[in-house]
């Protein structure tokens, strides 16, 4: 195993303090119990919180600023983060208009933020993000899991905070991004957790698992590497078969690097992505693509599609100011 580490028990402490030292006009992070928040906070709005295991950067604390999340909660490595940790957070960002909760749907992440919720002495929401349309049964997830699509969520519901929006209104607007929004990923090899010290699972050089979580966990079945195009179709049949968008429908498209993948090969799957959706009668008319929900150094991608009205299209364009997203 060969990573950047000083002592492994201490890499999410350091990491963190990383981020704060390069983003300090937009960070600020509390230990014990351990979040970061935004360095200049919110006066009256709803206050947006989410949180998860580490290992997924720049999700969720790249994700904290004007037009995002007032908050997030990092656990260790793929270890989701205690009851502890929300409740210090919710109360030191809360304005006195409510905080949502906006949580992956992992067995661990739902388990501690649902404790945190009914903890909590402040009026909250929950928003529950379950995109992947690659399982819907597993060990470490009820149902189908959060994934990629916990940015689209993040972001929208953020502008729409931003705006002034009630917690109802607030969750309503996550929930229906949540329906609208569909995602599946393969990868190519897998992660080293620094705890554990070797790779989560083996696979052969030329194999795949094709809709693998962002953990490492399995997907729908392992197969033998093939060409970009065939890949990028198996994954939007998927995807496309779950959300059933009517032809000539506008999408936000989004290709998602795992962390192990260049740039070049990324966005050749958007241009594959891309040129298939058009061939079907569909108008990618947004595009993000990027190494954002990524799972350590493990190299693969996945895609997601939203589909878009005019309120998420509104809510997707409006200006955002966090250390990953900006515009």
């Amino acid at each position: 195993m060969k990573k950047f580490i000083n002592e492994i028990d201490a890499v999410m402490r350091e990491s963190l303090g990383g981020m704060v030292d390069a983003h300090p006009d937009l960070l600020q992070i509390q230990f014990e119990p351990t979040f970061m928040s935004r360095a200049m906070r919110a006066t009256s709005k709803v206050a947006l919180l989410s949180g998860g295991g580490s290992g997924h950067e720049p999700l969720h604390c790249g994700f904290i600023g004007q037009g995002m999340l007032d908050a997030a909660c990092p656990g260790q490595v793929f270890t989701s983060p205690t009851p502890d940790q929300m409740l210090a957070a919710a109360e030191a960002v809360n304005t006195g208009k409510g905080v949502l909760f906006i949580v992956k749907n992992y067995s661990g992440d739902l388990m501690n933020f649902q404790m945190a919720a009914e903890m909590l002495e402040i009026e909250n929401a929950t928003v529950l993000v379950n995109d992947d349309v690659a399982v819907e049964n597993s060990t470490h997830t009820t149902g189908r899991r959060g994934v990629a699509g916990t940015l689209i969520v993040e972001k929208t519901v953020g502008a729409a905070a931003e705006q002034g929006a009630t917690l109802a209104e607030c969750k309503a607007v996550g929930d229906r991004v949540n329906k609208a929004t569909a995602s599946m990923g393969v990868a190519f090899t897998s992660c080293v957790v620094p705890a554990a010290g070797r790779a989560t699972f083996d696979i052969g050089a030329d194999e795949m698992e094709v809709g693998v979580g962002i953990h490492g966990e399995p997907g729908r079945r392992r197969s033998k590497v093939r060409p970009a195009s065939v890949i990028v179709d198996e994954l939007l049949d998927s995807i496309l078969r779950d959300l059933q968008p009517q032809k000539g429908s506008e999408l936000l498209l989004h290709v998602n690097g795992f962390g192990g993948t260049p740039l070049m090969e990324l966005y050749l799957l958007y241009h594959d992505a891309a040129k298939q959706l058009r061939s079907m009668g569909y108008k990618p008319v947004r595009s993000l693509v990027g190494n954002y929900t990524t799972s350590l150094e493990m190299a693969g991608a996945s895609l997601t599609v939203t589909m878009l009205d005019a309120e998420i299209r509104q809510l997707w364009d409006a200006p955002v100011h966090t250390a990953a997203l900006r515009w």
